[in-house]
């Protein structure tokens, strides 16, 4: 099979920031006709040893207009992928499948005044393309990121989201946007303490962003634990807000690939 017949390209690492014991970043080379939209994920794959390839899906957390591909990404313990990519380093070998995959786009919703992202972990990853993305800023009166992790040393990407601000094509949109971070496991200067659900069943959630989680105005993304996804679904729903799907559009979308 020819390399232009193969469903993957071969990028080249440039950069990997360990961020903890557990939490890593890897930007990479991007194959010119490697085209996304952002909130999307790509299908990753690492050769093992033995000469198998072994694959997950990541979102990217760069833009669709960047040059290069970023990724986000926890070390599972005893996981047989996260464990063979912690190993690259720069210079190495990551495999891109051709296509983008992965519907956590704006397009999922017709309409809405107020956009919720809501996060834990590595879930952070496709808000981060898309808010480096244009589009969101002009569609949306107000935009409420909501980070999730269990300790603070686990909050990555903050001068990125800081320095949004700077940037001359956001300039005058950054005042939209409201940052909230919360830790689950111990309380952090700054940051809210509890679980996504719990916040917003206590209404602490919509106290602090000032917004009410409304069908009517509020659109809502949900990326990370799959636990909490099913749980914040199972809230919104009482609020009469569901997932917004082709036939039936809505005011949720979700992305979970575990």
């Amino acid at each position: 099979m020819s390399v232009s017949e193969e469903k993957f390209t071969r990028q080249i690492l440039r950069e990997v920031h360990p961020l903890t014991p557990n939490l890593f970043t890897l930007r990479a080379t991007r194959d010119a006709g490697f085209r996304f939209r952002a909130g999307q994920f790509a299908r990753l794959g690492v050769t093992k040893a033995d000469g198998s390839t072994v694959w997950r899906a990541y979102s990217m957390v760069s833009s669709p207009f960047d040059e290069f591909l970023e990724f986000f990404s926890i070390v599972v313990p005893g996981g047989e992928f996260t464990s063979e990519l912690s190993r690259l380093g720069v210079d190495d070998t990551l495999l891109v499948d051709r296509q983008a995959f992965g519907y956590l786009t704006l397009d999922r919703f017709a309409d809405g005044r107020d956009l919720w992202l809501l996060s834990t972990g590595t879930g952070l990853a496709p808000f981060l393309s898309i808010l480096q993305d244009f589009e969101v800023w002009e569609r949306f009166e107000r935009i409420i990121l909501v980070y999730s992790v269990r300790e603070a040393r686990e909050l990555a990407y903050l001068e990125l989201i800081a320095g949004l601000a700077q940037r001359e094509y956001l300039a005058e949109y950054t005042h939209k946007l409201q940052f909230i971070t919360t830790v689950t496991r111990e309380q952090h200067p700054g940051a809210l303490n509890g679980r996504i659900t719990t916040l917003i069943e206590n209404g602490e959630l919509e106290r602090v962003a000032g917004v009410a989680l409304t069908p009517e105005h509020s659109r809502v993304m949900l990326c990370g634990n799959p636990q909490m996804i099913d749980d914040t679904r199972k809230l919104l729903k009482q609020r009469d807000m569901h997932l917004s799907l082709s036939r039936r559009p809505g005011q949720v979308a979700v992305e979970n690939f575990w």
